[in-house]
């Protein structure tokens, strides 16, 4: 079979080589790829990783693939970034006979609109955070103001992960929603708010492969979005993660599947957009229960990077059964490991930083043990490797428990350097504190 995987980050260099392991590969491209892929896949420049803001550049690039899809027999197509889904590549290759694994544009909606996805939780009772959403900025300030704080206030659309901002002070909400609804801070993303309740609890995320009325989860994760040690700062894209998180138990498991993922599928079912993909739960852990923070579409980045090293299955196999309808017939084995991602960024990062700083030890660290190092952001000139985004590396490692796994995956950090680099020092921290 010859595949292709859709995008160019850290999560995209997990699946492209997750999927290299399969026997069943003839042939793996990646549209566009990274320089960490070079040795596994074909790069293909088509920039289907256009924001979906940018509308008619992202359909062009996505007709541009399909035709590459078509002539390269392509059996297989893995979707990783959000604006493409939501931009309707899925519908694209569908509409071409072409097997694609991800949810539709309607179906993504879940992550792509806060507010469809909160509308559809309060309409079946899937638990959650009390919300209201407004395009309106003095309704919005109006209703912050009678809530008081902690409050949260999200960007409807996507914002590259960074759209959801807890508010402690009032002042701080009532800012914040003007500069999504008036100020454009975050484009059109930020034309309607979402504004719920803070919720106080511990977070992890579960990911479902979902076949449209079947299902599978794979090892409950936590990230870390804030910059700073000790969950401090503004959000990024995620800053490290790691598996299995321990707060999300095998009961708590089953409770977050039977009282939000299983209503969830049947629902959109219902409404006559069945979801196929993955369907990452992200999920707050409270006196009352989990309750859901947010849906995402795809993957999460960086939990791909610790999924995918500890899940044993062939993943052709379960994508493959994923898109026809077949995934009752899988069962998901996991290696008895932990492992653990440290994001190694470019300081500055969520706000401006530099580019084009030569990365020095990157075959030191990928030839330890249980270590593999996956590229977010850089770029090869003259058989060097540069960086060329805020999240340049994503250093993941396995090990027998969580502590070995932190221990292995700091170590191979401190083999790499570049100018300004950056990383938290506390990736699971959690995990490490539980019981102690």
């Amino acid at each position: 079979m010859n595949a292709l995987v859709v995008g160019k980050g850290g999560r995209e260099h997990a699946l492209v080589w997750k999927l290299a392991q399969s026997p069943r590969i003839d042939k793996l491209y990646v549209a566009p790829g990274n320089p960490g892929m070079a040795d596994l896949a074909e790069f293909v420049d088509i920039r289907v990783d256009t924001p979906v803001s940018e509308r008619d550049k992202l359909s062009a690039e996505i007709d541009r693939l399909v035709a590459f899809a078509k002539e390269r027999n392509i059996g297989l197509t893995v979707i990783g970034p959000d604006d493409a889904l939501a931009g309707g590549i899925v519908d694209r290759f569908r509409a071409n006979g072409l097997k694609a694994f991800g949810p539709t544009a309607a179906a993504a909606q879940l992550e792509s609109s806060k507010a469809f996805a909160k509308e559809l939780m309060e309409r079946i009772g899937v638990p959650t955070a009390r919300h209201h959403s407004f395009t309106d900025a003095d309704a919005a300030c109006k209703y912050i103001t009678a809530q008081g704080a902690p409050i949260v206030v999200k960007a409807s659309g996507l914002a590259a992960g960074k759209g959801a901002v807890v508010c402690h002070k009032l002042d701080d909400a009532l800012a914040t929603a003007r500069e999504m609804l008036e100020d454009d801070a975050f484009g059109s993303a930020g034309s309607e708010i979402v504004v719920e309740d803070y919720m106080v609890g511990e977070e992890a995320s579960l990911f479902a492969l979902c076949d449209g009325e079947h299902y599978v989860t794979l090892v409950p994760a936590q990230d870390h979005k804030a910059i700073y040690e000790g969950d401090q700062g503004p959000n990024t894209g995620g800053m490290g993660a790691y598996a299995p998180a321990p707060v999300m138990t095998p009961a708590l498991v089953q409770e977050a599947e039977a009282h939000i993922i299983q209503p969830v599928l049947a629902e959109m079912r219902r409404i006559g957009t069945p979801y196929q993909g993955v369907l990452y739960c992200g999920l707050m852990f409270t006196d009352e229960g989990p309750k859901v923070v947010e849906f995402n579409a795809r993957f999460g980045d960086p939990e791909c990077q610790i999924l995918m090293p500890l899940l044993k299955n062939d993943l052709v196999e379960v994508l493959e059964a994923a898109c026809d309808g077949q995934l009752d017939q899988i069962q998901i084995e996991n290696y008895p490991q932990a492992a653990v991602c440290v994001v190694m960024a470019s300081q500055g990062y969520p706000g401006s930083y530099d580019k084009g700083l030569p990365i020095s030890g990157l075959d030191d660290a990928s030839a330890r043990e249980g270590i593999v190092v996956f590229h977010a952001g850089t770029t090869r000139r003259d058989g060097a490797v540069y960086t060329d985004g805020g999240r340049v590396l994503c250093i993941t490692a396995t090990g027998a428990d969580i502590d070995a796994a932190v221990a292995n995956a700091y170590a191979a950090v401190d083999e790499i350097s570049f100018a300004n680099a950056y990383c938290r020092r506390d990736i699971a921290h959690r995990a490490l504190n539980r019981g102690r």
